[in-house]
């Protein structure tokens, strides 16, 4: 990048910053709602929740099946391809 394109385009790198972080935490964001360990530790949460008597076994159920199958996504869907 030139000097004169870069004169050009400084007005725009806060904007460029705010999207780089904004990618960045969608990435993270992705990653946590994707990786199996993440869910196989919320499923044992979940578990230990309904032994303690936290919650009720339709709650349960529900949340088990929303877990299970962003388990089984996580399986299936190919790795995300990284930019840059």
């Amino acid at each position: 990048m030139g000097l004169f394109t870069g004169l050009l385009l400084l007005p725009l790198a806060p904007v460029r910053g705010v999207i780089w972080v904004a990618d960045k935490v969608n990435e993270a964001a992705d990653r946590e709602l994707h990786d199996p360990g993440v869910i196989r530790a919320q499923l044992a949460a979940l578990n230990q929740e309904l032994e303690d008597g936290n919650v009720s076994l339709e709650e349960f159920e529900r949340e088990e099946e929303e877990l299970l199958d962003r388990l089984y996504a996580a399986r299936v869907r190919p790795a995300p391809n990284h930019r840059r």
